[in-house]
């Protein structure tokens, strides 16, 4: 009897052990087989739009990352589906690291290269802006809005001939597409630079508060998750730009970067000291940005940061976020010949 209850034991745990390592390895290849799926589920923004490059990414921590090929971050850089639909998703809090001498944070793509406004060079992209900060001094320009894409220079002051911006005040259901020139201010003293705006769609009145006025929403402005386009041609010096949304009319510029129309004190709108440089960008060299360049920071008065807490930026909608779909990039060979024309670090 003794015999036969050690033998019975002796069997059942045998089948215990092998039931458990029949599990054990059941689970196991469930979760291989799970990790295997993700694996081929996932989407890179490379994926998504194949042009990362020609780019360096800067996080909204202020890290450069380096050319985004196969790379994504879920706080800032990532890809999202919507039905047939991918997208690339840019988001920056107000409050955040920041690059080089900004005091604004972004999630964006910097050019790799540099070329002249004489030679040709391109940058397109199809967008939805899905938030810009909830909270901001209504008084400024900059409140409640992002820049979507740039032109930047890398040379002498480092001036913008181009960004495009969209700006929507908290209480609209519409905001405003426009996009502004910064003069290359003659001389070897930037203090005297100033932008001036071009509307697109919506307007560009801005709040006064001591008076007591604050603009109406535009009728023809463009609503939070609404997609636009745009189309940036730089050739023989001229700036060419295109803007196009379902809905809304077509809208066409051209901007001269080569040949200033404020060289004399007379030239500049009221309220403006700065003149510009007879051959304004002729002699420097260009490159593009692209993403969720944040305008709402700690220096406008009454823009939520939390303490710097992404986190909780993002709860309570003191972010900008914005979605592409498509974009691509196109310079001339003759433009980027020369290892001169590479960007450096400092200049993003």
């Amino acid at each position: 009897m003794k015999i036969t209850r050690i033998f019975f034991l002796m069997v059942l745990t045998t089948a215990i052990i092998s039931c458990n390592t029949k599990h054990n390895k059941e689970d196991a290849n469930i979760r291989e087989d799970t990790n295997l799926s993700e694996e081929s589920q996932m989407l890179y923004p490379s994926d998504v739009i194949s042009f990362f490059n020609h780019w360096n990414l800067i996080l909204g921590d202020g890290a450069n990352v380096g050319q985004a090929v196969d790379f994504e971050h879920k706080q800032f850089f990532y890809t999202i589906n919507e039905g047939d639909q991918n997208w690339v998703v840019y988001k920056a809090p107000n409050a955040g690291g920041t690059h080089g001498t900004s005091h604004n944070t972004r999630t964006e793509l910097a050019q790799l290269k540099k070329w002249s406004p004489m030679t040709e060079a391109k940058l397109s992209a199809t967008l939805k802006v899905m938030n810009v900060s909830v909270s901001g001094d209504d008084s400024k320009k900059s409140a409640h809005s992002v820049v979507v894409g740039q032109i930047h220079s890398a040379d002498g002051h480092e001036n913008e001939p181009l960004k495009i911006f969209y700006k929507k005040y908290s209480d609209h259901t519409k905001g405003s597409v426009f996009w502004n020139y910064e003069i290359n201010t003659a001389g070897d003293d930037n203090s005297g630079r100033w932008d001036f705006s071009t509307i697109v769609w919506g307007d560009i009145e801005v709040a006064d508060p001591e008076s007591n006025y604050f603009p109406e929403e535009p009728e023809n402005g463009i609503e939070l998750g609404e997609e636009f386009s745009y189309e940036v041609e730089v050739k023989d010096g001229i700036m060419h730009l295109t803007f196009t949304s379902k809905g809304h009319e077509t809208k066409k510029f051209t901007k001269n970067l080569i040949t200033s129309e404020y060289t004399n004190a007379d030239d500049i709108p009221d309220g403006e000291k700065g003149v510009e440089r007879e051959n304004a960008y002729a002699d420097e060299g260009l490159f593009f940005k692209q993403g969720s360049y944040n305008q709402t920071n700690e220096k406008a008065n009454g823009a939520e940061t939390f303490g710097g807490d992404i986190q909780k930026q993002y709860e309570t909608g003191n972010y900008t976020e914005v979605r592409f779909k498509e974009a691509s990039i196109y310079v001339s060979e003759d433009a980027v010949s020369n290892e001169g024309y590479f960007i450096k670090n400092d200049d993003l």
